[in-house]
C-alpha cells in the first residue's frame, strides 16, 4: 500500500516467531495475520515502557519534593541579588 510513512522491516528470527506464535494465542482473532499481531506486541510494549517511564517520572518528583526547601540555609540572605550585580543586562 503506498504511504509516505516510514516503513520497518522485521526479520522473522526463531525469538520473534516465538513472540508472534505466543501473541497468537492472545489474539486468536489475528493469528492469521502476523503484521497485525506485530501491532499488538508493539501496543502492549508501548505501554509496558510508559509505565516504565512514568514511575520513573514519579520517583524524580518525590525526589524533588522530599529535597524542596532542604537547602535554604546554604546560601546567606540576599546571595542571589549580589550575584546577579555582576551579570550584564
Amino acid at each position: 500500500m503506498p504511504t509516505t510513512r516510514p516503513r520497518h522491516m522485521i526479520t522473522e528470527t526463531p525469538e520473534v516467531e516465538k513472540w508472534l506464535d505466543q501473541a497468537a494465542q492472545l489474539w486468536p482473532d489475528d493469528r492469521n495475520s502476523r503484521g497485525k499481531l506485530l501491532l499488538h506486541l508493539l501496543e502492549e510494549g508501548h505501554r509496558a515502557v510508559n509505565n516504565q517511564y512514568e514511575a520513573a517520572l514519579a520517583r524524580r518528583r518525590a525526589a524533588i519534593e522530599r529535597t524542596s526547601g532542604g537547602y535554604d540555609d546554604i546560601f546567606p540572605e540576599g546571595y542571589l541579588e549580589e550575584l546577579r550585580k555582576d551579570w550584564p543586562e
